[in-house]
């Protein structure tokens, strides 16, 4: 027994579809209790290509079976967010976006990292490591050198336009759609880790005799072992990441 769906691919996903198959939905007839992981692959689309399913307007796993009249939409892992108000319907965002910028954007790599995005920086990388990281690990590389993003191996990139970081920083979070995502705080400004609140009395050894005085809330680093708290940086850098958001966030 068979079942009539309609499916569209979005995105690079046409690049594995014939000329006549791309950029619009097609009508396809499957056999009863097809998953949408064999019916993308049936029509020539790997399923590692692929990082969303939504069927109708409900996000499913690649064991989803379809039915007769289901309109299937697929996209690949992206990230210029033009399905938001689909993908928003999910109370989780679908894929935390992980960044890679090249040695001339350090301080966009530092924002980013204060608005809590992944992001690797080196002051040392080269091209060749810079292509090989966003590609191994799935990466969106930035950088003003519009012939590092002509090399082939770089299938994830962006071209930043602005020189000065806070419009760096609202040009990154307009492109990509990361206004929603931010979560200041939450990452070591010098190595990129995850912070981790610690109590201080295993921090206090290490602290200047003025801020042990003045501060009890604290949090460290695990990979790089520095230790952060409120100070005078603190309301500084907070108004930075409020105006980004605010200004990323205004139509």
């Amino acid at each position: 027994m068979s079942c009539r769906v309609g499916v569209r691919f979005y995105a690079e996903l046409n690049d594995f579809l014939s000329p006549d198959h791309r950029d619009r939905e097609l009508a396809v007839e499957v056999a009863e209790g097809t998953t949408v992981k064999d019916l993308a692959e049936s029509l020539g689309v790997p399923h590692t290509e692929i990082d969303v399913i939504l069927v109708g307007s409900e996000s499913v796993g690649f064991e989803h079976r379809v039915a007769d009249g289901d309109r299937v939409s697929v996209y690949p892992v992206f990230e210029a967010l033009d399905v938001s108000p689909l993908v928003r319907l999910r109370p989780q965002p679908l894929r935390e976006p992980r960044f890679v910028l090249d040695v001339h954007l350090g301080r966009l790599a530092r924002g980013l990292r204060l608005l809590g995005f992944d992001t690797r920086w080196s002051n040392t990388a080269g091209d060749e490591e810079l292509a090989a990281v966003s590609a191994a690990e799935h990466r969106i590389l930035l950088t003003r050198d519009r012939g590092l993003l002509k090399r082939a191996a770089v299938t994830h990139g962006y071209y930043v336009r602005e020189t000065e970081r806070r419009r760096q920083l609202v040009e990154v979070l307009r492109r990509f759609d990361l206004a929603g995502a931010v979560a200041p705080f939450a990452r070591c400004l010098a190595c990129n880790g995850v912070l981790e609140p610690v109590a201080k009395a295993v921090v206090e050894d290490r602290l200047p005799p003025r801020t042990r005085r003045d501060y009890d809330e604290f949090a460290t680093c695990p990979e790089c072992h520095r230790v952060y708290w409120r100070g005078s940086h603190y309301d500084r850098l907070a108004a930075l990441a409020e105006d980004v958001c605010r200004a990323a966030s205004a139509t």
